[in-house]
C-alpha cells in the first residue's frame, strides 16, 4: 500500500488524494450520524491525521466539527492544505487534550474519528497512544477508524490490550490485511473502502486479495439458455459410509443449489439405502470397498460422465478407503476438492498430487497433519498456507474464523463473508459440494474455491438471519441463491465500497 500510494500521489498530486479521502470519510460519517451532531476527530502527526482534517472540512456546517490534533513538527504539504481547508470551512482545531479530559471530550460526541495512526503503524503501542486509546474506549463513543483502528497491526491483525474498537473502518485505496485477519477483523466493524483514485497497476501486483459482492456475482457461471443438464454442471460426489451417511447427503444438496443439473452420488455399500431416502432430485450409485479394484474402475466409469469430483466427507478412514481415493484421484484428469477423510488419506501421497487440478479443504487440524508441520497458530496461517502451496502446488483452502484460499502464484486469498453460525456440523460439506458444481461448471481450482467460500460465508449470513437460532447446514444450502442477491431476500456485504 506505501508503494501504491506513492504511486498514486505521482500520478494525481498528494494534495488531490488526500482531498478524496476526506470526500470519501464526509460521506461514510453522514452515512451513520445525520446532521445536526458532534464529530470529535483525533488527529496523530502523519497523514493519517491530515485525512481527519480533510474529512471534517467537508462536512457541512450543521455539524458540530472539532478535531483534536497532535502537534506534527514536519507537515506534508497534503496535510497542510488539509488543516487549511478545516480552518476555512470552520471546524474548530484545538490541542491534544490532557489525558484526563478525553473521556469526557469523546462522550460528548455521537462519533469520534480515528485518526491518530493508520497504516504505518506497528505494535506496541506507545504508553501515550496506549492511554489515548483507553480513554476513548472508557467514553464508549462510536468510533470511525481511518484506514486501520488504532492498536491493530495492519499486517496481521494483532490487536494491542487497548485497541480502539470501530463500528466501522474506512480503508483508503484498499482493505488493509489487518482489518480482515484475527482480531483485528472484530476491531474494524464494517469495512467500506474508498478507492480515492488509486489504480491496480500504481504499485505492484497485489500479494493479497478478498471479494466483494460485485466481484463475487460476476464470478458466478450462467447457465446457457441452450444448456442441457450435464452441460450445466455434472460433478460426482464420492462421499459417505454407514456411519456417516449425512455428510454425502449435505455435499449432493449444496452442489445442487450451488446451480449443477446433473449430480451423481457414490457412496459404499450399506449407505446407499439412507441417501436414497433423501436424494430425490440426484443419482445414488454404490461400490463395494471390499473390492479395492473393481470399485476404482466403477468409480472411473461413472467419473467419465461427470464434470468434476468431490472426494471425502464421511467416509472413512481405513485402508480400503484409502486405496480407493488413492485410485480415483490418480486414474483421472477431472478437476477435485478433497475434504474431511480424503486429506487423511491425501497426506501418504501428497508428492503425486503436485501440479493437478485439486483443491483441499482443511481446517486447521487436518492441515497440520497434511502439511507435516504441526499446529498451526492464528499468527502462522498466511506463511503456513504459501509454503503448503509453494510446496505441493495444490490450492488449498484453509477454513477457519478468516477463511484463507491459495493458489500457485502465492497470492492469498482473504475472505471476507462468513458468522459463527457456519460453526455447526455438515457446513465444511455443504462447501465442499458447492466447489464441486463450480469446478464441473469449468471455474479454476482457485476461482471455484474463493468463490464457493465468499459465497457459502454469505448463505450461513442469510441463514442466520432467517434462523437466529438453530442454523443448520441444510439451511445454508437452501440460502444459495438468495445469498447473492439471485433471489428475493438479499443481506449486506462483508466488505462495501463506499
Amino acid at each position: 500500500m506505501r508503494a501504491t500510494d506513492a504511486a498514486a500521489c505521482a500520478r494525481l498530486g498528494e494534495i488531490e488524494l488526500m482531498r478524496a479521502a476526506g470526500a470519501a470519510i464526509a460521506r461514510l460519517v453522514e452515512h451513520h450520524v445525520d446532521a445536526p451532531a458532534r464529530i470529535v476527530a483525533f488527529a496523530g502527526t502523519g497523514n493519517n491525521g491530515g485525512d481527519a482534517f480533510a474529512a471534517l472540512a467537508e462536512l457541512a456546517p450543521s455539524y458540530d466539527r472539532v478535531v483534536f490534533a497532535a502537534p506534527a513538527a514536519v507537515r506534508s504539504p497534503a496535510r497542510a492544505d488539509a488543516e487549511e481547508r478545516a480552518r476555512l470551512a470552520g471546524v474548530r482545531i484545538e490541542p491534544m487534550p490532557a489525558l484526563a479530559d478525553v473521556e469526557g471530550l469523546a462522550s460528548d460526541a455521537a462519533l469520534v474519528l480515528d485518526g491518530i495512526l493508520g497504516a504505518n503503524a506497528r505494535l506496541p503501542l506507545s504508553s501515550q497512544i496506549a492511554a489515548l486509546c483507553a480513554a476513548i474506549l472508557r467514553s464508549e463513543a462510536p468510533v470511525v477508524a481511518l484506514d486501520v483502528a488504532t492498536g491493530t497491526d495492519p499486517t496481521s491483525g494483532a490487536v494491542a490490550a487497548d485497541a480502539l474498537r470501530a463500528v466501522a473502518t474506512i480503508a483508503l485505496g484498499a482493505p488493509k490485511l489487518g482489518s480482515l485477519l484475527g482480531d483485528g477483523r472484530a476491531h474494524a466493524g464494517e469495512v467500506w473502502v474508498a478507492p480515492i483514485g488509486m489504480l491496480d497497476d500504481d504499485g505492484p501486483p497485489a500479494t493479497f486479495r478478498a471479494l466483494d459482492d460485485d466481484e463475487a456475482r460476476a464470478m458466478l457461471p450462467i447457465r446457457s439458455a441452450r444448456g442441457d443438464k450435464r452441460r450445466s454442471g455434472a460433478p460426482l460426489i464420492i462421499a459417505g459410509s454407514t456411519q456417516f451417511p449425512g455428510a454425502a447427503v449435505l455435499c449432493a444438496r449444496a452442489a445442487a443449489r450451488a446451480g449443477a443439473g446433473y449430480v451423481t452420488v457414490a457412496t459404499p455399500v450399506g449407505a446407499e439405502a439412507t441417501l436414497r431416502a433423501h436424494l430425490v432430485e440426484e443419482v445414488v450409485v454404490a461400490f463395494d470397498p471390499a473390492d479395492t479394484a473393481a470399485a476404482i474402475d466403477d468409480l472411473l466409469a461413472v467419473a467419465k460422465r461427470c464434470g468434476a469430483i468431490a472426494i471425502g466427507p464421511g467416509m472413512s478412514l481405513g485402508e480400503a478407503i484409502g486405496t480407493i481415493v488413492r485410485g480415483v484421484v490418480l486414474g483421472c484428469d477431472l478437476p477435485i476438492v478433497a475434504d474431511a477423510s480424503a486429506l487423511f488419506h491425501f497426506a501418504k501421497f501428497l508428492p503425486e498430487l503436485h501440479g493437478r487440478p485439486i483443491v483441499v479443504t482443511p481446517h486447521a487440524g487436518e492441515f497440520a497433519r497434511l502439511s507435516g508441520g504441526g499446529t498451526v497458530a492464528e499468527d502462522e496461517r498466511v506463511a503456513r498456507i504459501r509454503a503448503f502451496v509453494a510446496r505441493h502446488g495444490i490450492t488449498t483452502l484453509l477454513k477457519g474464523e478468516v477463511t484463507l484460499v491459495c493458489g500457485a502464484d502465492g497470492c492469498v486469498h482473504v475472505n471476507v463473508s462468513g458468522t459463527s453460525a457456519l460453526a455447526t456440523a455438515g457446513t465444511g460439506d455443504t462447501l465442499a459440494g458447492m466447489i464441486a458444481t463450480l469446478l464441473a461448471q469449468g471455474l479454476t481450482p482457485l476461482d471455484a474455491a474463493r468463490l464457493a467460500a465468499y459465497w457459502h460465508g454469505r448463505a450461513g449470513q442469510l441463514a442466520a438471519e432467517r434462523r437466529p437460532i438453530g442454523t443448520i447446514a441444510s439451511d445454508v444450502a437452501e440460502a444459495l441463491a438468495g445469498a447473492m442477491g439471485l433471489g428475493t431476500a438479499r443481506v449486506s456485504g462483508a466488505v462495501r465500497l463506499l
